[in-house]
């Protein structure tokens, strides 16, 4: 049994070289759709989840493509609102020297408070969030919020991934708004090097301590593994060793992987391990999500086989 997801947040275009080289002297680029909830709706619909997204692009040429693109991927956007007078933004990957963001001003920009009330939340079982909402725009963080505590005065399990971006905020302006926002939502996950940068919480369990409230916790520690608290429990799963082409969007696919294996009522070692191999197929793609979800494997979502791979 799979269920409903809906992923709300701003998806950008994303340029970046086709060779996997600098920007300066690539010859080809790669133009794609790249924002961290869509990319997690994509993930999960790939593994059997009816997947939807929602956020606000510009009517201008590159939102048409992003639109098309996010849809490609098995991701109902009928409810994107376009936007006549803001753009759609864009980033741009240069690999080995981070990336640029061109998204100030932007359509997703001007989410506000009142369009939470318009969120099609009927029949929808998890509402996908990301604390990079919350860095767009006052009136961006204040739709978070309300979208967050309509869903759940509904029913709707909320998933948010606190997602620090340093290029929109400070880790100190940050960090006390991404912890609110994460207790008030069920499921969260987070990275272990992001967490001690925006809270000062070295180790695992000094996350769980601070976010003691929320009933599932995941703490992802990079090549290490993922730990996540639920209730009093603690599990933990290695990381897959693989060699990696480009990171970014691996957290992504990380949280689809987890919420589609959560959606059909697997245990948490076996979501941490459909988070892990969704992960990986990311990590050897230059975009932030898979071009072709047709083509991937019919189902990460089993236990992983210790015999078949190799662990860090």
């Amino acid at each position: 049994m799979t269920g409903v997801l809906l992923a709300v947040g701003e998806t950008m275009a994303m340029l970046a070289p086709s060779d996997g080289g600098g920007v300066v002297d690539a010859a080809a680029f790669l133009v794609d759709a790249g924002g961290a909830e869509s990319n997690v709706a994509a993930h999960a619909a790939a593994l059997g989840m009816t997947a939807r997204w929602h956020s606000r692009l510009g009517a201008d040429a590159l939102g048409d493509r992003v639109l098309r693109q996010v849809a490609a991927r098995g991701v109902d956007a009928a409810s994107v609102v376009r936007d006549p007078d803001r753009p759609t933004g864009l980033y741009v990957k240069d690999p080995g020297r981070g990336v640029r963001y061109y998204r100030r001003g932007s359509a997703a920009s001007a989410l506000a408070e009142d369009d939470a009330d318009d969120l099609a939340l009927a029949g929808v079982d998890v509402l996908h969030v990301s604390g990079i909402t919350a860095a767009l725009s006052s009136s961006a963080r204040a739709f978070l919020v309300a979208a967050m505590a309509r869903a759940r005065a509904l029913g709707v399990t909320v998933s948010f991934d606190v997602n620090h971006r340093a290029a929109l905020w400070s880790a100190a302006d940050a960090g006390p708004v991404l912890a609110d926002l994460a207790t008030a939502a069920d499921v969260v996950f987070v990275g272990r090097d992001e967490a001690e940068t925006l809270w000062a919480t070295p180790r695992d369990s000094d996350v769980r301590a601070l976010l003691d409230g929320v009933a599932e916790l995941v703490v992802k520690d990079g090549d290490v593994g993922a730990t996540a608290f639920h209730g009093e429990a603690r599990t933990f799963v290695p990381a897959l060793r693989i060699e990696v082409l480009d990171a970014v969007g691996a957290g992504d696919a990380f949280a689809g992987g987890y919420l589609a294996a959560r959606s059909r009522g697997l245990g948490v070692a076996d979501r941490l391990a459909a988070g892990h191999e969704r992960a990986a197929l990311t990590l050897r793609t230059l975009g932030d999500s898979l071009h072709d979800t047709a083509a991937l494997p019919a189902s990460t979502l089993r236990p992983l086989d210790r015999s078949d791979h190799a662990f860090r």
